[in-house]
Formats: C-alpha cells, sequence, structure tokens
C-alpha cells in the first residue's frame, strides 16, 4: 500500500513541470503556447546535464566530427521541435483544425487513395521527426482517418493525456503487445489504415543499419504488408517557416520483396530525412543501445 502512495506521489511530482508549461500558456494563441513549450524544451536540453550528456552520446555516433558548438545548437534546435511536437500532440485535435498549416505532397498519397477506393488497408510508417502526427491530419483531412500504435506510458497523468490527444487525431488507438496486434490484424484486414513509428529500439528485431550504425529493428510492419498484401508507405510532417507549417510527404510505396529489405529501405528512406534535417529527429530513444 505504502510503496502505491509513492508511486503515485512520484507521478505527480513528475507531472507538474509539463502540467505548469501547459497551464501557464493556456490563454495564448495556439501557435504562441506551442513554441512557449518548445522554448522550455530547448532550454532543458541545452542546460540540463543528463539530457545534455545523452544527446551528445548519440549524435557524436552519427557526427563523430561535428564542433562542440554546433551539437550544442542542435541540442536546443531539436529539443524547440520536440516541445511543439509534444504540445500538438496533446492538443491533436485542435492541431488538426487548420489544414493550411499543412502541405500534402508526394506519390505515396494517390496510392493511399487507391487502397482506401479498393477497400484495403495500408500501412503508413514514419518516425520520431517532424511533426509525424501531421501525416495522420493531412490523412483524416482527405477522408483517410488512420489509426496508430503507441506505448502505453509508465506515468498514469502523461498516459490520460497523451492517449486522449493522439485519439484526437485519429483511431482506433493500439496498444503495443499481443492485444494490440490482434486489432491491429483485425483493423487492417477490414480495410483500415494505421501508422507505426519505426525507429524505436526493437529487442527482439534485427540488426540493420540505420544512420550507419547497428540498430535493433522491428520487421513487424513489413512482414504485415506482406501477409495480408498491403502498401507500405513512408511519409513524414516536415517542419518549415517558423515551425507551425508542415511539407507533409508522403514517399513511394516501398516494393514487396522480403520483410528484411522492405525494412531496410525504411530504415534509408528515414535516415536520409534525418541527415537533411538533424534537428528534426529525437535524438534521445537510444536507438543503438544494446544493438
Amino acid at each position: 500500500m505504502l510503496s502505491n502512495r509513492l508511486r503515485s506521489a512520484w507521478h505527480h511530482v513528475r507531472y507538474i513541470p509539463l502540467f505548469s508549461a501547459l497551464t501557464v500558456s493556456r490563454w495564448r494563441r495556439f501557435e504562441r503556447r506551442s513554441r512557449a513549450l518548445g522554448t522550455a524544451i530547448s532550454w532543458i536540453m541545452r542546460w540540463f546535464p543528463p539530457a545534455r550528456r545523452r544527446f551528445g552520446r548519440e549524435v557524436q555516433r552519427v557526427f563523430p566530427d561535428m564542433p562542440h558548438g554546433e551539437r550544442a545548437r542542435l541540442s536546443g534546435d531539436m529539443g524547440r521541435n520536440m516541445g511543439q511536437t509534444l504540445f500538438e500532440i496533446y492538443h491533436c485535435a485542435e492541431f488538426q483544425s487548420r489544414p493550411e498549416k499543412f502541405n500534402p505532397s508526394g506519390p505515396g498519397l494517390a496510392v493511399l487513395h487507391d487502397a482506401r477506393a479498393a477497400g484495403k488497408g495500408a500501412i503508413i510508417v514514419s518516425g520520431h521527426f517532424g511533426q509525424w502526427e501531421a501525416v495522420r491530419g493531412v490523412l483524416k483531412m482527405q477522408g483517410m482517418e488512420t489509426g496508430a500504435v503507441y506505448r502505453r506510458q509508465a506515468n498514469r497523468h502523461y498516459q490520460r493525456r497523451l492517449l486522449t490527444g493522439i485519439e484526437g487525431g485519429g483511431k482506433p488507438i493500439l496498444e503495443t503487445g499481443t492485444i494490440g496486434t490482434k486489432a491491429l490484424v483485425r483493423h487492417l484486414r477490414a480495410g483500415g489504415f494505421i501508422a507505426i513509428l519505426l525507429d524505436e529500439k526493437y529487442a527482439g528485431g534485427v540488426r540493420m543499419p540505420f544512420l550507419g550504425q547497428p540498430a535493433l529493428t522491428s520487421l513487424a510492419a513489413a512482414q504485415l504488408a506482406l501477409k495480408y498484401d498491403l502498401p507500405m508507405v513512408p511519409a513524414y510532417g516536415i517542419r518549415t517557416g517558423d515551425g507551425s507549417t508542415f511539407d507533409v510527404v508522403f514517399e513511394a510505396a516501398i516494393p514487396h520483396t522480403d520483410a528484411e529489405t522492405m525494412t531496410q529501405a525504411f530504415n534509408d528512406s528515414l535516415s536520409a530525412r534525418i541527415l537533411a534535417n538533424p534537428e528534426q529527429w529525437y535524438w534521445l530513444l537510444r536507438r543503438w543501445e544494446g544493438a
């Protein structure tokens, strides 16, 4: 009983900084509130030693010759982008209510329209890059509501806020794990669309190159695409201008070959996006840990 109370109290304590940041900016315009949280996270990344060290360790794997000053600027820029992303996710319905902010393009969008017209499901793959919810936003606006797979948060306050936010961007929202996987298969077989972020470490995955480093990678998305003959389309919401507008790019569907080849094609696609805009990827994922 005491341990449960201590855990609950710790959940409250950890949630206070985010709750405070969201509450203080409540009466400002959406973009100003988003930038306010971005500024707060940027400051943490620049000046909070544990975050700075973790960021530096991951960036040096990919950019070993990057000067310290440039690495510090990248840390702050990434923090600013991730703060805005977090705010937009927590307010996903409001975020998606501004169609003028989204500029969709790319051959994959037509592939998805064709799949919907044929009554087929589809798998949209992306990463913790730019604003991935912009992808689901465009699809929802065009009559292709897309569910998502997410990982449950240990902190109950973060969990409640996250689930409410992403449900506003499209349903169903499916939790990782056996039950979620069964629901995912039923959804796809019924002609549903699902978005999956494939850049997290997967302990049971295959080691394959990502940004030039071996990384444990899940083959699940490609396996599902092959098994049920579904298109697998890489898509990215890239921040532009002042960070409140987005180029939402739907790349060509990955050709059906085998699961490893298809997954490597996605790794290469996301790697290219990150190298072009390294400040838009979330470098704190511990992507290469244990590989």
